[in-house]
């Protein structure tokens, strides 16, 4: 075929190093074997062999992968047709063989590929940044039963602007997908760097799957990692276990890393004062009388009118960019955004720094090597009276002062200082209630009216002042109505009915936005026809109001060997009311049960004032947040919110029913109860 090539492929034989096999050991590793012949009679796809190599130079670095699979799947026969490998910048994809062995026979399918280079942009929801294309390559017949045998490289050529990965390199290898069992799987990494690599073993087991302790080593320069696995099926149980990993990196430690890194930030914040490029700037933050007023005004005017370049060059890779250039462009990316932020509390008199972080892989950095390539973003770090914030400028439609905005969730971070080690931060307390809510249900006759205002504060406030602002107005409603059919219980008597025929006159209502102190009110309203939950076997009426957002199902769910508990809880304050004209049991168990919990890590209560004809609960739910919970401490967490489920997380009321024949079954039903 006439060659095909581009800037960003080629095709072309594999260097030496990469030792590739020649046809007739093709032919030779793809023989049947037992213990492939035991896997494809199980429906399963099966690879023959896998040949994995990450080549790690001064200058640049080489993944090489040399693979065969069969494609007795028509799912895997579709990917296999058409599929995508992504190149980052700099980057070239180097095609070595595309071939099928079928019927014995090994057949060259170069010729009948299609390559087309595609633009890959990625969203930034949580400020990952990322700039790559994405190379398309099609195979034209492909038949099921096929041995399909692929074999390519990507080799990145570091730049000036590399400056990182010229000092540094990385790799992480993770043991193979449960799905696809191999007979010869080779992972190797060689080291042509000056410097020695370091790798570091992690969440490997024994035959008996206990989980083994973590195994560090070296590979001096010259030398190669191999690790090596013969009719392997990897056994490990997603759902409950992490994957055996092993993370490669230039041997350093967090000291040496920060030193190294810290004078690139402080050359570029130091550069320009604020009063240098932008005066019209310090003239509007000189206006503003009060500081939390400047503060504020600060992050908002760099989070909304400096625009993310979230599809910008790869962060751990590239200098920062001056405060001045992002300023006069009103564009950058994380890093760029951060530093005209710090230099913006520089002027203001504030404590600040830029940290890396990863919010992608936060809970690996604990057990990653020392590595500056772990990270994928900065934010700032803020001291101000006494307490520490975290603001990250590339988010948008934040408001408040700096006490009332945001909470970031992450543990693990890097404080770009000299002479720094990986810091964890501490768990954290909110001062206010993150949402704080009134609910009330009176009920006359047949008729409920339903009221509930709720007052949102910290990330419940920002979210939800964007989901009233980009939502129909009957959207939300449905929305609401949705969750008061489940609150009341109306799931379980009447679940054929429309919502819209359940809630009527309904309204949905901001009553206040204050931006400042960063609270967003609203309030509901509905007119409830038939506003009891009737049993549909012994036909008693109920009413009754469960919250099941404050049961935390997820912390009653989970089940996992290997990884802790990320504790993320918002802080919670409700009030329900419920009240009838009918009376009520007012001694029956879960109607007056109260609850309070002192946990290591919340605090719970759950108080009632009981009447004759109805009663309110007030429930507190505070939470020390941002906090892992170790394997050891969580099956005392998981407890407590047993309790909270039992009957702890909202109200209900039984109606006694009027008549003498009613009040004679009630109370022969309370007597033998």
């Amino acid at each position: 075929m006439e060659e095909l090539q581009d800037e960003l492929y080629k095709i072309i034989k594999p260097e030496s190093w990469a030792k590739s096999f020649s046809d007739e050991q093709l032919i030779e590793l793809t023989k049947e074997n037992d213990f492939s012949k035991s896997i494809l009679d199980e429906g399963r796809d099966y690879c023959y062999f896998l040949e994995k190599k990450f080549s790690a130079f001064q200058d640049k670095q080489i993944e090489y992968v040399h693979l065969a699979y069969t494609l007795t799947d028509p799912a895997n026969l579709e990917k296999a047709s058409t599929y995508d490998t992504i190149v980052e910048e700099n980057e070239t994809f180097l095609i070595h063989r595309i071939s099928v062995i079928r019927d014995g026979q090994l057949i060259d399918k170069l010729p009948d590929i299609t390559i087309k280079v595609l633009d890959n942009e990625n969203e930034s929801g949580s400020g990952v940044i990322n700039k790559s294309k994405k190379i398309n390559i099609s195979i034209k017949d492909l038949r099921l039963y096929d041995i399909l045998i692929l074999e390519d490289s990507k080799e990145k050529i570091f730049t000036e602007k590399d400056f990182v990965r010229k000092e540094y390199s990385r790799y992480i290898w993770v043991s193979p997908d449960s799905y696809w069992a191999y007979g010869n799987y080779k992972f190797e990494l060689i080291n042509h760097r000056n410097d020695e690599f370091e790798y570091k073993k992690s969440f490997f087991r024994d035959e008996n799957g206990n989980l083994l302790e973590s195994v560090v080593g070296i590979i001096p320069s010259g030398e190669t990692f191999v690790q090596e696995l013969h009719n392997y099926l990897n056994p490990t149980d997603p759902n409950r276990e992490i994957f055996p990993y092993i993370d490669f990196a230039t041997k350093s430690n967090w000291e040496k890393l920060s030193n190294f890194i810290f004078p690139y930030y402080d050359e570029v914040i130091n550069k320009f004062k604020l009063e240098d490029f932008a005066p019209n700037l310090v003239e509007k933050l000189n206006e503003i009388d009060n500081l939390e007023d400047k503060i504020q005004y600060a992050i908002e005017y760099v989070q909304n009118h400096i625009y993310y370049i979230y599809n910008a060059d790869e962060m751990s890779g590239h200098k920062p960019q001056e405060s001045d250039v992002t300023y006069n462009n009103k564009q950058g990316d994380c890093k760029a955004k951060s530093i005209l932020l710090k230099v913006i509390f520089d002027y203001l008199g504030l404590d600040s720094s830029i940290i890396l972080l990863n919010y992608n892989t936060d809970f690996y950095l604990k057990y990653y090597l020392p590595s500056l390539l772990a990270f994928n973003h900065v934010i700032v770090k803020i001291e101000h009276k006494g307490e520490t914030y975290y603001v990250d400028p590339t988010m948008r439609g934040e408001f408040g002062w700096l006490e009332n905005r945001s909470f970031i969730y992450f543990c693990h971070y890097l404080e770009i200082k000299p002479n720094q080690q990986l810091q964890a931060r501490p768990a954290y307390e909110f001062p206010k209630f993150c949402i704080d809510e009134k609910v009330t249900v009176n009920v006359k006759g047949n008729i409920g009216s339903l009221e509930a205002e709720t007052l949102f504060r910290y990330n419940r406030a920002n979210n939800m002042r964007r989901y009233f602002k980009n939502t129909n107005k009957r959207e939300i409603i449905d929305s609401w109505n949705s969750f008061f059919y489940n609150a009341l219980n109306y799931n379980g008597d009447r679940p054929e009915m429309d919502l819209r025929d359940i809630f009527k006159e309904t309204s949905i209502d901001v009553i206040s936005d204050d931006k400042k102190l960063n609270e967003f009110r609203i309030k509901y309203v509905a007119k409830i026809e038939n506003p009891y939950f009737t049993d549909r076997v012994t036909k008693e009426r109920f009413l009754m109001y469960f919250d099941r957002n404050i049961t935390k199902n997820n912390v009653r769910d989970f089940i996992h060997k290997d990884a802790s508990f990320w504790h993320n809880f918002d802080s919670e304050k409700y009030e329900i009311n419920l009240s009838t004209d009918q009376k009520i049991d007012t001694s029956e168990k879960y109607t007056i049960q109260e609850s309070s919990i002192k946990d290591k890590f919340f605090t719970f209560s759950s108080k009632k004032n009981i009447t004759n004809n109805g009663g309110s609960t007030h429930i507190e739910f505070k939470p020390q947040t941002n906090h892992e919970i170790k394997l050891k401490d969580f099956e005392n967490f998981r407890a407590h919110h047993h309790i909270i489920a039992d009957s702890n997380f909202g109200l209900g009321i039984d109606i006694i029913e009027p008549g003498l024949s009613s009040w004679i079954k009630f109370k022969m039903k309370k007597i033998f109860k």
